[in-house]
């Protein structure tokens, strides 16, 4: 097993669960939702987690969606992957917004556990695994102002689709 950094965690809320590796070797850890939260279509929403961190300086925590979630509901983490600094010491919230079409008001939200990707109202509920963190390093760099940088390496020319879209 490879060495391992250590990433101190504080429950600040009773509800919270510490993030864990679902299986050896994966990247990123669950992270749980300490309460339950309504979104509505067109909304974003903070989702608390109930835990601070104090991230090794030179590391930052990503934030990222899980595959599932993304795949099986209207439900999106905009900024992803969300940067946590190693300076930050407060809750960690994810961002979630609800991206559905329509809003089927009046009937019960859905859930994670509702099956196919159904759009209206979502409630996450505490205790879903709303994302998932991963631990990267950081690499700091000293701005150099230049006159140019035209004759600095290559130019590969082009730029956003410069290369086609197939």
């Amino acid at each position: 097993m490879a060495d391992r950094i250590k990433l101190m965690i504080e429950k600040c809320r009773e509800e919270a669960v510490i993030p864990k590796y679902a299986n050896d070797g994966d990247a990123g850890m669950d992270i749980y939702a300490a309460c339950d939260v309504i979104i509505n279509p067109g909304e974003s929403k903070l989702i608390p987690t109930g835990l601070k961190m104090a991230i090794p300086y030179g590391y930052e925590v990503q934030i990222r969606p899980r595959s599932g979630i993304s795949y099986k509901t209207p439900l999106r983490i905009p900024n992803a992957p969300g940067t946590i600094d190693c300076g930050y010491r407060d809750e960690v919230n994810v961002i979630m917004y609800n991206a559905s079409v329509r809003d089927d008001s009046g009937i019960e939200p859905f859930t994670l556990n509702n099956k196919g990707c159904l759009h209206g109202t979502y409630k996450i509920c505490k205790g879903d695994r709303i994302a998932q963190m991963v631990i990267a390093k950081v690499e700091y760099c000293d701005p150099v102002i230049v006159d140019s940088v035209a004759d600095i390496g290559e130019n590969r020319g082009g730029g956003f689709g410069s290369t086609g879209v197939n």
